[in-house]
Formats: C-alpha cells, sequence, structure tokens
C-alpha cells in the first residue's frame, strides 16, 4: 500500500526532500507540506509543474500548528521533518506530536538527497544562522577567482514567490535582483556575490539549478555550495566548510542539523573569534575535538568597517541587523552592535515602541529580539513597515548592519551608516592553504 506522507519544513529543504527522495517514487504519496519560520508561506501549493505526474493538482501547503489535525484527516503514515536552525528539544516535541498522532517521524540524510555533480564543489555550512557563512563564502570566491578559476555559487533555496518562476534563478547583476522580485532576505544573500562579480544561482529544483551552474555562460570551474541557516548541503561536496560561532557556544552540539554540518566538516572556522570571550572560543574548540578530531580548524575574525562613524560616535542609535540572524537565528550581537560599541554610540535605542504592522507579530513570536530591529522584508508590507518603523524611532542616527544598502529599497530619513564585514584568517592555517591543496588534488591549476 503507498504510504501517505507529510512534509514538515520551511519553503526550502522541504521542497528538496520532495523532489530528490519523494516526487517519483509511486510507493510513496505526498499529501501535505507544512509551513513554519518564514511569515506568508502556507495557504498556497507545491505546484503540478514542479511535483510531477504523480502530482497533476500539485500538493497543498499548511500551517504546521495544524499538524495534528493534517495527520489524522489526510491519515498520514509518516511525517518527515525538513527545516533548520532548530533545538533537539524542538524537533523531538514536533517528533512527539506526529507519534501520539500516530504517525511515524521520518529523518532523511544526505546519502539520499545530496545530487553529484560533475564539477568539483566546495560547500559551505554553519552550526547557526549568523556564524558568518556568507563572508566565508565569498573569502572562498575570491581566493579562487585570484587563481583564475571561474566560480558559480548555488544558494540554498529562499522560494517565497510564484515557485514555478523560480524553478531556476540566475543572478549575474543587481539588475537581476529586481527582476527575480527578491525579498530583503533574498537580496542580502545574492547582493554581495553579484556586486563582487560572481554569479549566483538558487530557485526550486536544485537538479535542474546544478546543471544549469555547471553549464554557466560565464564558465565553471568549480561550483560553491553557500548554504543557509545550519543546513547540510544539496550537493555532494568534495570539500566542506562549517563556520562556528563562540557567541554562542555549545550550540554546535544541540542545533539540528548544525551538529550534522560540524560532523560532516573537512574544515571548521571559528569566527568572530576577535569579539568572543575566550572561555567561549575554547568550548567550540573542545566541542570540535569530541564530535570531529580530523577536521583542520581555521580561526577567523570579522573585523568591521563603516561609511560614516560620525552617525555612530556619542550618538543615540537604531541598530538594523539581518532579519533571520536575529529571529530564529537568537543572535544577539551582530556587526552592528559591534560597530555601536567600537565608535563610541551614547545608547541603543530600544525599537519596540515605534514598531508598526507586521514587525509588531515578529516581536510577539520572537520576544528575544531586544534592542534591535530585523531587517525583515518577506514582502511589499513588511517592508513598508520596516520603513516607517525606522522613521518613526526616535534616535539620532541608524546603524545598517545587513548585508546590504537598505536605502536602495526604503527610503530612511535620518542619518544612517553602513557596516560592512568580511571573513578575515588569523595565523595558520588558512583557507588559501586549504584551497591551494584542493586545486592541486582535482587539477584546477
Amino acid at each position: 500500500m503507498k504510504q501517505k506522507v507529510i512534509i514538515i519544513g520551511a519553503a526550502g529543504r522541504d521542497f528538496h526532500n520532495f523532489n530528490t527522495f519523494f516526487r517519483n517514487k509511486p510507493e510513496y504519496e505526498v499529501v501535505a507540506f507544512t509551513a513554519a519560520q518564514i511569515p506568508d508561506i502556507d495557504g498556497r501549493k507545491y505546484p503540478a509543474e514542479l511535483a510531477g505526474a504523480l502530482y497533476p493538482d500539485g500538493i497543498p501547503i499548511y500551517n504546521e500548528e495544524d499538524l495534528p489535525k493534517l495527520i489524522a484527516d489526510l491519515q498520514a503514515d509518516i511525517c518527515v521533518f525538513s527545516y533548520s536552525d532548530v533545538t533537539y528539544n524542538k524537533v523531538m516535541s514536533i517528533s512527539a506530536i506526529v507519534n501520539a498522532a500516530g504517525a511515524n517521524f521520518m529523518l532523511i540524510g544526505p546519502r539520499d538527497t545530496m545530487i553529484k555533480s560533475n564539477k568539483p564543489v566546495i560547500a559551505v555550512g554553519a552550526v547557526r544562522t549568523g556564524c558568518g557563512k556568507s563572508q566565508t563564502s565569498r573569502k572562498v570566491v575570491e581566493y579562487l577567482m585570484a587563481k583564475g578559476l571561474k566560480v558559480v555559487a548555488v544558494r540554498h533555496p529562499m522560494p517565497y514567490g510564484n515557485l514555478v518562476a523560480q524553478k531556476v534563478q540566475r543572478f549575474a547583476t543587481v539588475e537581476d535582483l529586481a527582476y527575480h522580485q527578491c525579498t530583503v532576505e533574498e537580496m542580502e544573500e545574492y547582493e554581495p556575490h553579484v556586486v563582487r562579480g560572481n554569479v549566483i544561482y538558487a530557485g526550486v529544483d536544485y537538479e535542474a539549478i546544478l546543471r544549469a551552474a555547471e553549464q554557466d555562460p560565464s564558465g565553471c570551474d568549480v561550483v560553491l555550495w553557500d548554504g543557509g541557516n545550519n543546513d547540510f548541503p544539496f550537493f555532494k561536496p568534495d570539500l566542506t566548510i562549517t563556520v562556528a560561532d563562540p557567541h554562542r557556544p555549545g550550540h554546535e552540539l544541540s542545533y539540528y542539523p548544525g551538529e550534522v554540518t560540524l560532523r560532516l566538516a573537512d574544515v571548521v572556522v571559528i569566527n568572530k573569534i576577535d569579539s568572543a570571550a575566550p572561555e567561549n572560543i575554547q568550548t567550540v574548540r573542545e566541542n570540535i575535538e569530541k564530535v570531529n578530531p580530523k577536521a583542520i580548524v581555521i580561526d577567523g575574525a570579522s573585523p568591521i568597517r563603516v561609511d560614516n562613524p560620525e552617525v555612530i560616535r556619542g550618538k543615540r542609535v537604531l541598530v538594523v541587523e539581518d532579519g533571520p540572524t536575529l529571529t530564529h537565528g537568537e543572535m544577539k550581537i551582530g556587526a552592528g552592535i559591534v560597530a555601536a560599541r567600537r565608535f563610541g554610540a551614547a545608547a541603543l535605542v530600544d525599537p519596540r515602541p515605534f514598531l508598526v504592522g507586521r514587525l509588531k507579530e515578529t516581536f510577539d513570536i520572537y520576544p528575544g529580539i531586544g534592542t534591535l530591529l530585523p531587517a525583515m522584508g518577506y514582502g511589499e508590507q513588511q517592508l513598508k513597515d520596516l520603513e516607517a518603523t525606522i522613521n518613526n524611532t526616535d534616535c539620532d542616527g541608524v546603524i545598517i548592519g545587513t548585508p546590504i544598502d537598505l536605502n536602495r529599497i526604503i527610503r530612511i530619513n535620518k542619518p544612517n551608516t553602513r557596516v560592512y564585514y568580511d571573513l578575515q584568517e588569523i595565523g595558520s592555517p588558512t583557507l588559501d592553504e586549504v584551497l591551494t591543496d584542493f586545486i592541486s588534488k582535482h587539477k584546477l591549476a
């Protein structure tokens, strides 16, 4: 008999697990997806054009809150957990809900979901959202391009719009971000790549995306997997780099699937050691040694620079940081906070009295955000709410700690300055040494 399946997700790993494991298997019937973490991704369908011949009507997407009722109403046999950056307690709490409703609980691993490339693949992941994975990816690309190699990056999915239109997306210019109607969250990942001159792909169908990347018109010697959250790669890597964060010591062994990425790593970058406590750095080192003693460990810093320190010095400032890093990433110290401290801000202004519209919902869901403002922009209304909240806030200036120029997409009526940050290795080994060995091994020179 067919096994009826519900895939528990957040518009990313869930679609990939379906595409690689379930799509063409008649012994399974995926009766629903559920959605969490991202606003407004439930209430739509995974379309028939992507779901394949076994699903002519597509597959409905419901809110995860309805999971017990869905299991009963749809007579589900299996529920597959398929999203990232959650505590082990959260994963097993959902498992308890599933089991109590009578269904089996399932996790699908790399062997059944990693796609093999015909090009060498370097994967960059992290143990949590906000570790510095993207800046590590950019550093890898810079090293490889400096050695004369053509690198095509592929980003973990963020398909929040028209899924059919987003099947395969290619970004080579800033104008491509507008063409594909990117959210702020997407721009934060794609824009830093394209302004540096390299192409990045994303979308929904990662088999099709990989084949397009391998044949990119600009050429492709190496595929770089730029991971999302703390997920493990969709492509089978020849070199795996995982970034750890000593601002959140111990999280590398207590969040799913971050520990998977740590155990898979050939190289672990301990980032932000310039701003972390020594005892926290030591905790991370000991945990790496405990679960992956063969990994090469690279020490890294995230030095910052700002456009205009006078916006900060002696001023009451509002700090705007990357949205997902503050929400499900639970980060408390980002680039904006570091800049406020280093350049002598008089005070951090609490945005909560000035919140507008849907940003109030964000703080209700994630009350631990505190005095920071997440740059939420999953849709036009959220962007309007972000703009209004910033402009309503009683502050002297605004620190923009996101990876993109917010002034390009909203109008800020206060003095503001951007914060930039890149990975800087400290001592040896370095990424350059690791990549030199990689190039030699794969005869890319």
